[in-house]
C-alpha cells in the first residue's frame, strides 16, 4: 500500500483494548485514518477511545474464536480497506503436561483458525473496494520455534505459513499482505519475560511504516531485526541457537 493508503482509510483491528492492538488503533488514528473498528471480547474496554476520537472509533464486539461474531463483523464492517489480525493468546506449558494439548488447541484457534476465518470473511469486502490491505501479527517465534513456548510457537508458525499462502492467492485482487514478526513487547502477555522489550507503540508505528511502504515481512522492533536476519541466513543456526538456550536454562 502506498503512504495515503492509511489516510482516509477504515481499518479494522483485532484486540484493539491492549497491547500492540490499543497503540494500532491510536495510531492509525494519529495517521489520519477515516475510521477504525476497534475489535475487542468486552467493547466497554474501548470507551475512552471513543471519547477521545469520537465517531472515528467503531468499538465492536467480537471474540475471534466465535464464527457468528466473526461473520456479524464482517456484516457491520462492509467499509474496512485495512484488515489488521493482532488478537493472540500464549497459553504454554510443558509438553510433559497433560493440559498442553488443550493449551495448543487454544492457541491454535486464536492465534491461527481466527486469523483465517476473518481472511476468508474479509478478502471479499477488500476486494469489492478495489483492495487493501491484510496485517498478520505472527511473532519470530513462528520462523523458528522458542523451546520455552513450543505450542505457542507452532500457531505462529501456521499463521506465518496463511500468511504466505494469503499474499499469493490475493495479489490478483490488489491485496496486499502482510506478516509482522515482533520479538518481546511490553504487554501483558509478556510480563513474566525478562528481557528489553519494545513499547507497543514503536512497534505500532514500525507495523504502519511498513504498510505504507509495502513491506511484505515486518520486522518492528530491534529484537526481530536482528533475529530476522539471521534466520533469512541460516534458518538452522537459529533453531541450533534456540535450542541451546534450553541447554543452559
Amino acid at each position: 500500500m502506498s503512504k495515503s493508503a492509511i489516510l482516509g482509510s477504515v481499518a479494522l483491528v483485532t484486540g484493539a483494548n491492549r497491547g500492540i492492538g490499543r497503540a494500532i488503533t491510536e495510531a492509525l488514528l494519529e495517521r489520519g485514518a477515516d475510521k477504525v473498528y476497534a475489535a475487542a471480547r468486552k467493547p466497554a474496554t474501548l470507551a475512552d477511545l471513543r471519547e477521545r476520537h469520537g465517531d472515528r472509533v467503531v468499538p465492536l464486539e467480537l471474540d475471534v474464536t466465535d464464527a457468528a461474531q466473526v461473520r456479524a463483523a464482517a456484516e457491520s464492517a462492509g467499509d474496512v480497506e485495512v484488515l489488521i489480525n493482532n488478537a493472540g493468546v500464549a497459553v504454554g506449558g510443558d509438553l510433559a503436561d497433560d493440559a498442553i494439548l488443550e493449551a495448543a488447541r487454544t492457541e491454535m484457534e486464536v492465534n491461527y483458525f481466527a486469523p483465517l476465518h476473518l481472511l476468508q470473511r474479509f478478502a471479499p469486502i477488500l476486494e469489492s473496494s478495489g483492495g487493501g490491505a491484510v496485517v498478520n501479527v505472527a511473532s519470530v517465534a513462528g520462523l523458528s520455534n522458542f523451546p520455552f513456548f513450543p505450542t505457542y510457537s507452532a500457531s505462529k508458525a501456521a499463521a506465518h505459513s496463511l500468511t504466505q499462502a494469503a499474499r499469493a492467492l490475493l495479489v490478483d485482487q490488489n491485496i496486499a499482505v502482510h506478516g509482522v514478526y515482533p520479538g518481546p513487547v511490553d504487554t501483558d502477555m509478556s510480563k513474566d519475560i525478562e528481557m528489553d522489550k519494545a513499547t507497543p507503540q514503536d512497534v505500532a508505528n514500525a507495523i504502519l511504516n511498513g504498510i505504507e511502504a509495502g513491506v511484505p515481512d515486518i520486522f518492528p522492533d530491534a529484537f526481530a531485526e536482528g533475529f530476522g536476519q539471521q534466520f533469512q541466513a541460516s534458518p538452522k543456526a537459529s533453531e541450533e541457537q534456540l535450542a541451546a538456550m534450553v541447554a543452559l536454562a
